[in-house]
């Protein structure tokens, strides 16, 4: 059985859980952003009680959290949940052994179940890359402090009753022990045991023996559209161009998967819905993807735009921001201030702030991706927003920006001297 519980601090990083479970709930939300001052604000949000009252559900929490405007802002963090057979393989984890169940019965999380779950492949705390935060607020900070204190305030309430983690990935206490008496009734002499099935070698082997033929393919009718075989129910809200859209892109990543590339597989919501926005250039549809993705219609136009530069990076880029190599920045400064002096003698002043390049004076700036590759920002009324193709080479990366963006050079863009580097 595990030790018991520690009561947490009152005040510091560790002053949201005390057991080893709660504050491995807090460590993923802070290995999931390198913004330690929007964990801080988070921190604080969550100790003078501005979020409300939390709703845990199958892979999310939600809650109203007070920010500066008088109105809460809508917040929430999303987790996968688990699957049916990794359930099961959770499942017979607690049941083998019974001190495991008097442990959970008494508010505490084995931490030797925990470790053969992961062992198995069933991620019952939460990884860094797991958490995925969602919030109403202006802020596109990846968590926003609002989304952090969330994350913070929950701590406790996991500390205190560790079956929040198991609602979190998709079964309640009650399903749970439900699930683990179910176990125990088969194990007792006399009670019905299910077939163990077959090896799936045997299964294989006997279905090619006795190949089944083909079932003729359904004659067309209507007005259904070629290659559907059903039309969408009416008032679902998916019309039959939305189908066949959806089907076509679906075909597109199998034949990508089939050639190697599994890049589409680790997609989050997010980036796959930028994906299908950048792919898809309808009104209906982005309004469509808007909706879905409970992102604002301004936030996923943003991600929509960074993904038709640089993919799945560019989403992460135009998101957050991490702090390079101080050399790799300073051989960037350089190259951007030897290209500068041959498009132009007049002064441009570099602004930097972790791994982004703010020309002064130009509405340009440059941000170094995860990939090594430059990713060229133009500002709008809006913000920042992605302008031209990302370049493994900073100054190839500013001529593309001052290409796409003509106007924001003016200043620099009368001199006869002008060429690109």
């Amino acid at each position: 059985m595990s030790p018991p519980a520690r009561r947490s601090p009152a005040r510091g990083k560790r002053a949201f859980a005390g057991t080893w479970w709660g504050q491995a709930w807090v460590t993923a939300l802070e290995g999931s952003t390198l913004d330690s001052g929007r964990l801080s604000r988070g921190r604080t949000y969550a100790r003078q009680g501005m979020v409300g009252d939390i709703v845990v559900g199958p892979g999310q929490i939600k809650a109203s959290v007070q920010g500066s405007r008088p109105r809460p802002y809508r917040s929430a963090v999303h987790l996968p949940v688990l699957t049916d057979r990794q359930w099961d393989t959770l499942l017979d984890a607690v049941a083998v052994r019974a001190g495991r169940v008097a442990a959970l019965l008494d508010g505490e999380m084995p931490e030797d179940l925990v470790d053969d779950a992961r062992a198995a492949g069933v991620p019952l705390l939460p990884e860094s890359t797991e958490l995925e935060p969602e919030c109403s607020c202006p802020d596109w900070g990846y968590p926003c402090k609002h989304a952090a204190a969330l994350c913070y305030a929950i701590a406790a309430r996991i500390d205190d009753d560790p079956f929040v983690l198991f609602a979190l990935r998709g079964r309640t206490r009650e399903h749970v022990f439900a699930e683990l008496r179910r176990r125990r009734t088969a194990d007792r002499p006399g009670a019905v045991v299910t077939p163990t099935g077959v090896p799936a070698a045997s299964a294989y082997a006997r279905w090619a023996e006795q190949v089944p033929a083909l079932p003729a393919p359904p004659a067309p009718c209507g007005t259904r559209a070629p290659g559907l075989p059903v039309d969408p129910p009416t008032g679902f809200g998916i019309t039959t161009d939305d189908l066949a859209r959806l089907a076509a892109d679906a075909s597109a990543r199998a034949k990508d998967i089939l050639a190697g590339d599994f890049s589409s597989l680790a997609l989050t919501r997010r980036q796959d819905a930028a994906r299908l926005g950048a792919s898809h250039r309808s009104l209906d549809w982005f309004h469509g993807l808007v909706t879905g993705s409970g992102m604002r219609a301004q936030e996923f136009g943003l991600l929509t735009r960074a993904w038709r530069f640089g993919g799945a990076v560019g989403v992460v880029v135009a998101t957050g921001a991490f702090s390079p190599e101080p050399a790799l920045l300073a051989a960037a400064r350089t190259r951007i201030t030897d290209a500068l002096a041959d498009m132009t003698p007049a002064p441009v002043t570099l602004k930097v702030w972790r791994n982004r390049l703010t020309l002064g004076g130009t509405g340009l700036q440059l941000r170094l991706g995860t990939d090594g590759r430059w990713y060229p920002y133009a500002k709008e009324k809006e913000g920042w927003w992605p302008c031209a193709t990302a370049e493994t080479d900073p100054a190839m990366a500013l001529a593309a920006a001052w290409d796409r963006c003509p106007e924001r050079g003016r200043s620099l863009s009368r001199f006869p001297n002008r060429h690109h580097p």
